[in-house]
């Protein structure tokens, strides 16, 4: 376990520094509906993220599926297979119908030309995921919404910071949901938010949170428990103070990973567009056929030798057993998620990850790449 690399870490600060926020907490005996610590960093994020509202959650998940309330979605709603469960959890959970857009081979994010295909009478709503925080086409996605009527739900659970020509990616569509999950960029614990773009919208979502409260004997709809705590809010409030530092790691780290993979046949990285800002969430590379083994090959030597990396998002939502059933879900209609989804494979990257450790991984990745050039060198070699 000691030698291990696992694909993530979480960021943590300095636990001293920690301290002096729970003894404000035990002086204010406020723990959970609102306290100060929860108002602040309501506050602090939108400011450092450059949006109108932060609502705060206990959970990202919590959080989408407060936000199709919050939008009052119904009936069908268009989205990725490429991502975590979660993501169409939540529309089954809001007794929603997902229908599954196949994705763009570039940016692995929906494609809005297989979203206006899919547009029937009972779509409501296009859910995208900015996919490794990479952005979606917004412009195209809200050019389709105007023209159906659709509202826009953006899953941006891996966009935490990301800008796009300077401005917010969270600041496109209706809502934008985050998460601030131990594995996310910025965390707080558990956690997540919903940005929104009013102060009305903003009122409604505060009172679904909240078992729909309006005051203490007033309830104005059906609301959930979703709140975020004090301590984690805390936690948050601390968290942005090392962020820029921790961002500039992830950068460093990720064009680390261009210059030790420079060369490697078969393997090609994300293409990141030169006016976006990205936070570099996450490393993933696709395994081509010319690299000679599989993805799966790679992952399992890389895992014997102690490097833990991901499939991520491998298997498609589309492929479990509550979704197999749904027309989009066939493998006909996904076509790129289905290849995508077979050679992804998501190197480690956090703060904290030594260059000795990124110069262990690339070392299996190289010699896996000449063990099977050797095998082709010396089958020929007989052959002939």
């Amino acid at each position: 376990m000691d030698n291990n690399i696992f694909v993530t870490s979480p960021l943590l600060p300095p636990l001293e520094e920690f301290i002096p926020y729970l003894e404000k907490i035990w002086q204010n005996r406020i723990l959970t509906n609102g306290g100060t610590f929860h108002q602040q960093l309501e506050d602090a994020l939108a400011e450092y993220l450059g949006v109108k509202y932060v609502c705060l959650f206990a959970n990202g998940t919590l959080a989408l599926l407060t936000a199709l309330q919050a939008l009052r979605i119904t009936g069908e709603v268009i989205t990725t297979p490429y991502s975590f469960v979660a993501t169409s959890h939540t529309l089954l959970w809001n007794g929603l119908t997902p229908v599954f857009a196949d994705i763009d081979p570039l940016t692995y994010n929906i494609n809005p030309e297989r979203v206006e295909e899919l547009i029937t009478p009972q779509t409501t709503a296009i859910m995208p995921v900015h996919c490794y925080g990479v952005p979606c086409d917004v412009d195209k996605i809200q050019q389709v919404a105007d023209v159906y009527g659709l509202k826009v739900l953006y899953d941006a659970a891996h966009a935490f910071g990301v800008k796009k020509n300077g401005v917010s990616i969270l600041n496109h569509g209706d809502l934008s949901v985050l998460s601030f999950h131990a594995t996310k960029v910025f965390n707080t614990f558990e956690g997540g938010a919903i940005i929104c773009h009013d102060a009305r919208t903003k009122q409604r979502i505060d009172y679904l949170k909240n078992f729909g409260f309006a005051g203490e004997t007033r309830v104005v709809a059906p609301g959930i428990n979703a709140k975020m705590n004090e301590v984690e809010a805390a936690f948050g409030l601390l968290q942005l103070k090392h962020i820029d530092q921790a961002l500039a790691e992830r950068q460093a780290l990720y064009q680390h990973y261009l210059k030790l993979l420079d060369g490697v046949a078969g393997l090609s990285l994300l293409d990141v567009p030169d006016d976006v800002s990205w936070n570099h969430a996450y490393c993933p590379v696709l395994i081509e056929p010319e690299f000679g083994i599989s993805r799966n090959a790679l992952y399992d030597a890389m895992k014997s030798e102690g490097i833990l990396t991901r499939r991520y998002f491998y298997p498609l939502i589309s492929s479990f057993s509550m979704y197999r059933g749904f027309a989009t879900s066939q493998k006909e209609h996904l076509p790129c998620a289905n290849e995508i989804a077979e050679k992804v494979l998501c190197l480690p990257i956090y703060p904290g990850l030594e260059r000795e450790d990124q110069q262990r991984i690339v070392d299996v990745i190289r010699r896996m790449a000449r063990s099977v050039a050797n095998n082709v060198a010396m089958i020929s070699a007989g052959g002939l």
